[in-house]
């Protein structure tokens, strides 16, 4: 009898069977649309686990999610953050599906993520974000996005098109080095700038995006969201670029100080008297602040140096992708 010939498909779910893969969804009051996210990627990826963590859901969350046949956890801690950070820490395998619980991200597009991410070895692969619809992607949600993306591209160097997309695959050692700090929805640019610290092989994937089920709510807010990753992203640049950063404060206070000195200067190179003795001490006390801001940022500079080979360690402790612990 002839073999029937092995597709691509068919293929590819062989080579995946090799690994451990998890889908990790953090949910919260997501009961119109979570069922239909367990059963797309049990569809897109037979053979992987998939993982839904209730943060305080004040629906049928959970519930749905059960029926739908993941397995359900509970983080008691509020926030999107919060919850990466039980997964990360809790969940154990070789390659990590993380994706919103809200159905509009594309199922289908994971094995070609996974593919992708095998192929070339890479630590991460972000799914960018294109809108199907109008409703799927509001507008200030995507001048948001761009803005941050822009600021994250001139601090910390080349970066993602989508840096907020909350559909990702990393592979092990990502997520086992990687040190979750955010508690809430500036998770993903803590993901992305964790990268972009560490010099890690990652890629973008264009990816379909829907609009949410009828009678599913958004819990991000356009203006307090974006506030609070701009923060985080001032926060981070403080942490892991102390030098630059306390650098400016202290030229911009010595070009202050210098401002206020001069005319007390010419005045007594002119006359021999300080009659302007406030202004002469300010001016002083700025310019030992200045000295001071720069100090810190050269001590804070060889710290974050430290720090970044010890997450660098921890990075390299864990197999390449491709290369880590085969499934039994």
């Amino acid at each position: 009898m002839a073999k029937r010939p092995v597709t691509a498909a068919a293929s590819q779910a062989g080579r995946f069977d090799q690994y451990k893969i998890v889908v990790l969804v953090p949910c919260y009051n997501e009961e119109v649309a979570i069922a239909k996210v367990v059963k797309d990627f049990r569809a897109a990826l037979p053979s992987a686990e998939i993982f839904v963590f209730d943060n305080n859901s004040t629906d049928n969350t959970a519930a749905a999610a059960r029926t739908a046949g993941a397995e359900v956890f509970e983080e008691k801690h509020q926030g999107k953050g919060f919850v990466v950070r039980r997964m990360f820490t809790d969940v154990e395998a070789d390659i990590y599906v993380l994706v919103d619980g809200d159905a509009t991200y594309d199922a289908p597009s994971a094995p070609a993520m996974i593919e992708r991410m095998l192929d070339q070895r890479l630590d991460m692969v972000v799914a960018n974000r294109v809108d199907r619809e109008v409703a799927a992607y509001r507008t200030g949600h995507r001048t948001g996005n761009w803005l941050l993306t822009a600021f994250v591209a001139e601090v910390f160097g080349p970066t993602f098109k989508d840096m907020l997309s909350g559909y990702r695959v990393f592979s092990r050692r990502f997520v086992k080095s990687f040190p979750v700090l955010s508690g809430g929805f500036e998770i993903e640019t803590e993901l992305t700038i964790h990268a972009l610290e560490l010099g890690l092989a990652v890629a973008e994937i264009d990816t379909p995006y829907y609009a949410r089920p009828q009678g599913s709510a958004s819990k991000l807010n356009t203006w307090s969201d974006g506030f609070r990753i701009l923060r985080t992203i001032v926060k981070l640049y403080r942490t892991e670029r102390p030098l630059p950063f306390f650098g400016t404060i202290g030229l911009a206070l010595a070009i202050a100080s210098i401002g206020f000195a001069i005319p007390v200067v010419t005045t007594y190179l002119e006359t021999g008297l300080v009659p302007r003795l406030p202004t002469a001490i300010l001016s002083t006390g700025l310019m030992i602040v200045a000295v001071l801001s720069g100090a810190i940022g050269l001590v804070l500079d060889t710290v974050t140096r430290g720090r970044r080979e010890m997450k660098l360690l921890a990075y390299l402790g864990h197999r390449a992708p491709g290369e880590e612990r085969r499934r039994p």
